[in-house]
């Protein structure tokens, strides 16, 4: 499957929120402790989404179709959940794959080109961190080769720290 990665607009700000409600909604039915704050998200996650939308950090992704089968979260700095760190990373948050999408591989097809983008720029190190909660995506990442290296409380959860050293194959 071929992935294209587009830079959100601001004016999709409405469409980010809708792909966030319906993961919300799909972890309530399968009785997952996960982003159920997407229901009707708070006042700092709505400004988190909006300085994503502001700095130009959130894409969707198409499939060949020009279906849209995901979207995710790209940061060069991610300071309220890693702090000020030394070595050079980028950091992906909220990814998300529509349901009619799902169990297609395309998390880990957009994982995969954005470690050989960051490649590409000449970056090695892949961050990410998901609610410690959440036993199977936890799993999931380190599956997919990352390595847990902490873990930080937040408002709403405590969230496990997850980083993957890229190499050239």
């Amino acid at each position: 499957m071929y992935l294209t990665f587009k830079k959100a607009k601001k004016t999709e700000i409405d469409r980010a929120y809708a792909l966030f409600k319906q993961s919300a909604e799909t972890m309530i039915e399968k009785n997952i402790d996960h982003w159920h704050y997407w229901i009707d998200p708070p006042e700092d996650k709505q400004k988190w989404v909006k300085d994503g939308f502001k700095n130009q950090e959130f894409y969707f992704v198409e499939n060949e179709s020009s279906e849209l089968v995901g979207m995710f979260r790209l940061m060069k700095e991610d300071l309220l959940y890693w702090g000020k760190q030394e070595k050079k990373a980028q950091y992906i948050h909220s990814l998300v794959v529509p349901n009619e999408f799902s169990g297609l591989k395309i998390g880990h097809k957009i994982i995969e080109k954005i470690e050989n983008d960051m490649l590409r720029n000449n970056i090695h190190l892949l961050r990410l961190d998901c609610n410690a909660s959440n036993e199977k995506l936890c799993k999931y990442y380190t599956d997919l080769g990352f390595e847990k290296v902490g873990e930080v409380q937040m408002p709403l959860q405590v969230c496990n720290l997850y980083e993957k050293e890229l190499h050239y194959c």
